[in-house]
């Protein structure tokens, strides 16, 4: 490629640089979650054997149930960046406050399944002492997971407008505060006591809370008002929500569904027995290494895709995409050979002190077996998610529901059921699943995406739209 060819690729809408602009800061907001969580597993890991066989169980089914509401309340940014598109910039905080509304009954149903604890953890079969710490680590996520609503949903007022370094900046912000909170909390240091586990519940909790604090001084501010409506556009407005709950419950289902089948794998993988549990916990810990960042660019795919669709130049969201894959799969593909290359040295990282050779030696061998399963499915995660992402920004949503759900049931959750419990598998059979799951989202989002529905789809009112592609032929 020349010089020109490299500019015109670099520049103008949906080029690299734009890519970049947006993605990279929402990149590195999914690092610092990542960081975050990575430093939780090692700190837990380090304190005993069971913490970190419970932490992910726990961990993942409260995520499992906050699924839907952040896949609805995420949504907003789809919202707000085809507002955007059109021109128009009044209904941006109308479309906030409706993200802000939806949090409310959010948070109640949420806090409320912290009282079931003990009923959903009993059906997995795990040892009573892994039971009594997933409880309690599920429960005070449960009564905090408020705070990761409504942090979700403020945080789209900057990312759907494609100003995304703010979003960089809370995340890094709430991350800082966290782990050194975490570890002093686990482990007892300082004034804290030594909680272990609830530590750990409790530091996410208070993170979150900050980034959510964080987020309502810099967006309710006067400039915010003028420009936006923060302020004034606070009372519910019908037409908008019923649209977002059009749009974004399909969303929030299909997160919920997709979820849903990787905490089904970690529970059957746990009735194989506490080493298998154990690995599994640390391999897909490292998973969110390669998987979070990608979200970034996923995020940004949808934002690019909806302000394209709202200022009527679908062409700049499909070159949008094509950027974000290409440079996705970059990322993952480096990913990828640390995995292969590097698996001793990234298990050991999760060694509890004092423990044997002999003792991790099971965690170390199907640990790095279970790193090949990562490596070789990173690329396909990488597509699926620009693709996924793509289409979410159009609207197509329920398409995105459907086929999340129907490959859940018959990729994941029927066959992993069949295979260990009737016919006595092994941990191999459901990292299978689990790689083929992801191949075939990523051919049939690519599919969907080629044959280019999306690109006549919107979110907004039709009024809105039709008055956008008039003024910017």
């Amino acid at each position: 490629m020349d010089e020109s060819g490299i500019r015109k690729a670099w520049n103008g809408p949906g080029g690299y640089s734009q890519v970049l602009s947006v993605g990279v800061p929402l990149v590195m907001s999914m690092v610092s979650n990542t960081v975050m969580q990575f430093t939780d597993r090692i700190f837990l890991a380090n304190y005993s054997l069971d913490a970190i066989a419970a932490s992910l169980p726990a961990s993942i089914t409260s995520f499992l149930f906050l699924a839907f509401f952040i896949g609805v309340a995420d949504y907003v940014s789809v919202f707000v960046a085809q507002y955007m598109g059109a021109g128009k910039l009044e209904r941006v905080g109308a479309s906030l406050w409706q993200g802000i509304w939806f949090c409310v009954p959010s948070w109640i149903i949420l806090a409320s399944l912290g009282f079931a604890g003990e009923a959903i953890f009993s059906m997995a079969g795990h040892s009573h002492e892994i039971l009594a710490l997933e409880v309690t680590y599920f429960q005070i996520l449960s009564f905090g997971a408020g705070f990761a609503v409504l942090s979700a949903s403020l945080a789209c007022f900057y990312s759907g407008r494609g100003l995304t370094k703010s979003v960089m900046i809370v995340n890094t912000i709430g991350a800082a505060v966290n782990i050194p909170l975490d570890y002093m909390l686990i482990y007892g240091i300082g004034p804290f006591p030594e909680l272990g586990i609830a530590g750990a519940g409790l530091a996410t909790v208070i993170g979150t809370a900050l980034i959510s604090v964080m987020f309502g001084v810099l967006i309710f501010r006067r400039s915010n008002e003028e420009a936006f409506h923060v302020l004034s556009a606070w009372r519910p407005d019908w037409r908008i929500f019923r649209r977002l709950m059009r749009f974004g419950l399909p969303g929030g289902v299909q997160f919920f569904v997709d979820m849903f089948a990787i905490t089904f794998f970690v529970y059957i993988i746990g009735r194989l027995g506490k080493a298998e549990l154990a690995a599994t916990n640390i391999i897909i810990s490292l998973d969110l290494l390669a998987f979070l960042p990608c979200v970034g660019f996923h995020i940004a795919t949808s934002v690019l895709v909806g302000q394209s669709l709202g200022a009527g130049k679908p062409d700049h969201g499909a070159r949008a995409t094509g950027n974000a894959i290409r440079l996705s799969m970059l990322y993952m593909g480096g990913m990828s050979l640390l995995f292969l290359f590097a698996p001793h040295f990234l298990l050991e990282l999760f060694r509890p002190l004092g423990m044997s050779d002999a003792e991790f030696e099971p965690v170390l061998e199907m640990g790095t077996i279970m790193l090949r399963f990562v490596a070789a499915y990173s690329l396909l995660d990488a597509l699926m998610l620009m693709y996924s992402g793509a289409l979410k920004g159009a609207g197509d949503t329920r398409f995105v529901m459907w086929t999340i759900g129907a490959c859940s049931l018959g990729i994941m959750v029927v066959p992993l059921y069949l295979a260990v419990e009737w016919f006595g598998s092994g941990y191999m059979v459901p990292w299978t699943l689990l790689s083929f799951y992801v191949l075939v989202l990523a051919l049939i989002f690519g599919l969907r995406f080629r044959q280019g529905k999306w690109r006549s789809m919107r979110v907004i009112e039709d009024d809105v739209w039709t008055e956008a592609s008039v003024i910017k032929p």
